[in-house]
């Protein structure tokens, strides 16, 4: 079964597994809002969890913009969540204001003891471009990327933060899309860090780094259109909206776009978990294979493959002999 509710429309997802069982966290939006494309204004977290990433269990909205002005009372989009040496569970989102008219993205911090109810920490705001990062210009992008927080252990000690940025010393529009990075030796005090990769796309959303086998990697996903020369000769294939990944040997790179295909042209802001020693892809679906429209739905597991290169791919088969094996 698909994740899915009948009145909200879905999109970004993660995941978090707590000993037990999974959870997921998604940006939903009222259908009554009538357009899917205004979901992004209208945005609250849901949450729900799983034991085999199939069958899932609502519990409801868990965080939502500021109720009062704030840095983060427009949208609370994207983020991820750990668990901390205080044992306390951290979630790092993305937050803009109503006074910045949504275009001002800035990264905040909450924490739980149940992983359903968030606490932001102060204010909620941990962390703000500086002049590595670009800042908003009307003529050159809709936004000021700086979100997408996707934070883990640093194995050198510490902790690591990924998220999506434009590099501030690129000239080139398409070229200046980038991965940001912040450290942190705490999960409350953070350190802004040069971008860790920059080049072949003018945005590169969601980032989620992980470690494979010694080899590291950057999910990440973007629209065609993002797309520069040197993206499409190192991936050999058109332009196309969906889910591709870098490569490095440590997780602060260099990172190296990978060569096609791309991942995933069916699934947006995918991400990669591992479930009984295999790694499986989550992602929300882009488009209605029968009407075209916006589903609003986040995609059953699919097996991820490593190929002796160290290419990914997906293995449709064998997600379906999972789900019949999880179905009885």
């Amino acid at each position: 079964m698909v994740l899915a509710l009948k009145d909200k429309w879905l999109w970004d997802s993660w995941y978090i597994h707590d000993g037990e069982q999974w959870h997921c966290y998604f940006l939903q939006a009222d259908k009554s809002i009538g357009d899917p494309e205004q979901r992004h204004w209208n945005v609250s977290y849901g949450h729900a969890t799983s034991k085999e990433l199939i069958n899932w269990h609502h519990l409801g909205t868990c965080f939502m913009p500021s109720v009062t002005p704030a840095w983060d009372d427009y949208t609370t989009w994207t983020g991820s969540v750990v668990r901390g040496h205080d044992d306390q569970w951290h979630l790092f989102y993305t937050g803009t204001s109503k006074e910045g008219g949504g275009k001002h993205q800035k990264l905040g911090h909450a924490v739980s003891n149940d992983l359903h109810n968030w606490q932001r920490v102060g204010d909620g705001l941990i962390l703000d471009r500086d002049d590595r990062y670009e800042e908003y210009e009307e003529d050159r992008w809709h936004d000021r990327a700086f979100r997408d927080p996707w934070v883990i252990q640093n194995p050198e000690g510490g902790w690591l933060m990924y998220f999506t940025a434009r590099n501030a010393s690129i000239e080139g529009k398409l070229d200046a899309g980038a991965i940001g990075l912040a450290t942190s030796n705490d999960l409350y005090n953070w350190t802004l860090e040069d971008p860790v990769f920059t080049g072949g796309f003018g945005e590169l959303e969601v980032p989620q780094v992980f470690e494979w086998d010694g080899q590291w990697y950057c999910l990440f996903c973007t629209a065609g259109r993002f797309w520069n020369d040197k993206a499409r000769q190192i991936i050999g294939e058109p332009a196309q909206t969906g889910t591709h990944y870098l490569i490095a040997d440590h997780p602060k790179g260099p990172w190296r776009i990978a060569t096609g295909p791309i991942l995933d042209d069916e699934r947006y802001a995918a991400r990669i978990v591992e479930q009984n020693n295999k790694k499986y892809l989550l992602g929300f679906v882009m488009q209605d294979e029968t009407t075209g429209e916006f589903p609003g739905i986040i995609s059953d597991p699919v097996m991820v493959l490593k190929g002796s290169d160290g290419q990914l791919s997906l293995h449709y088969e064998d997600t379906r002999q999972v789900e019949r094996i999880n179905h009885g």
